[in-house]
């Protein structure tokens, strides 16, 4: 039993599509693992904006040995009254790589039968699993896919590295024009070098502690979340989450860190929900609302880097936010 580590790096995923496309990959591999007859005793699985992954835990190195059955035709359609073979026969014995006469003869409840009977080795899981993953991408729900470079492979963004692993050793294998091994990246500015992975299961803690990526999206989200009601009761007040913007939000960072910005008051004379529209639709910003639930002259941005001047951060966001919010009060007026 073994670890196997799956990571496709890509280009930033469409933020509002990355979580589906996920569930989609794990599902996909699991359902061929499955075909196969091989079940890891669990799977996680990772989505950040530029990579899809899978940890499959404890899972069978080999297929295991097993018996293919075909049925063929009625014994009434395969024998003529002479006992000779007819073309049904003929036909299902060449399907099967044999002769009539090594096929075998069956009676069920529906009747008498001629059956192909073959016991078959189990692959190594290395040899079965680059065809497993192919498939499984090939069937992601991608509306639109695109090409880049040279090559006719098509995707939902360009693909730049993949790794596959079984413990401490390399699946070789080629994807969308990638060929696999046991190197990864980081965050794109805190820590966008290669560096090597020692084992499968080292995967997530590696990134998380040295390479400035939080890859599992359910504890990112959770972390997004805290550090945005925590921003929300330092400025005296709280934020309405949204449920939708905070997995879009998610999706959009590998190391959240929420800022807090502040816009002038007089834009508070428009109606609030034109401009938490205009934050939440626009700016993926999170409003700060007061005990009563009214909009107070605030906002909280996650940022994807670990700022050493976060207030430049906050200021940039703020010259942002301040035309838009110009133009609601010009229409409002």
């Amino acid at each position: 039993m073994s670890d196997c580590l799956i990571e496709l790096g890509t280009e930033e995923l469409p933020p509002k599509a990355l979580l589906k496309l996920s569930q989609s990959f794990t599902d996909g591999v699991l359902k061929g693992l499955d075909a196969a007859g091989i079940k890891p005793a669990g799977v996680e699985s990772f989505a950040t904006p530029r990579r899809l992954a899978m940890l499959l835990k404890d899972i069978p190195a080999q297929q295991p040995d097993r018996v293919v059955e075909k049925r063929g035709p009625a014994l009434q359609a395969a024998f003529d009254a002479e006992g000779n073979p007819s073309k049904a026969a003929q036909g299902f014995a060449r399907s099967c790589g044999v002769e009539v006469a090594d096929l075998t003869r069956r009676e069920t409840d529906k009747g008498s039968w001629l059956y192909f009977e073959q016991n078959q080795s189990g692959q190594p899981l290395a040899e079965l699993l680059p065809e497993i993953v192919a498939q499984s991408l090939a069937q992601l729900p991608i509306p639109k896919r695109m090409r880049w470079g040279d090559r006719s492979d098509e995707f939902v963004r360009p693909v730049h590295w993949l790794v596959m692993m079984l413990d401490d050793s390399v699946i070789d294998g080629t994807i969308l024009g990638a060929q696999s091994g046991n190197q990864t990246f980081g965050h794109r500015f805190h820590a966008p070098q290669a560096f090597t992975l020692a084992q499968a299961s080292d995967y997530a803690a590696t990134l998380q502690d040295t390479a400035f990526v939080m890859p599992d999206f359910a504890e990112r989200r959770a972390m997004i979340r805290s550090q945005i009601e925590q921003t929300a009761q330092q400025l005296g007040g709280q934020v309405q989450m949204d449920e939708g913007l905070l997995d879009e939000v998610t999706a959009l960072v590998e190391w959240p860190k929420a800022v807090s910005g502040r816009f002038d008051d007089e834009f508070l004379a428009v109606p609030q929900e034109a401009l938490v529209t205009t934050m939440q639709d626009n700016q993926k910003y999170f409003a700060v609302f007061d005990a009563n639930g009214a909009l107070m002259p605030h906002f909280i941005t996650i940022s994807n880097i670990d700022s050493r001047s976060p207030e430049l951060v906050a200021s940039g966001n703020e010259r942002v936010i301040r035309p838009r919010f110009s133009d609601a009060k010009f229409f409002w007026e």
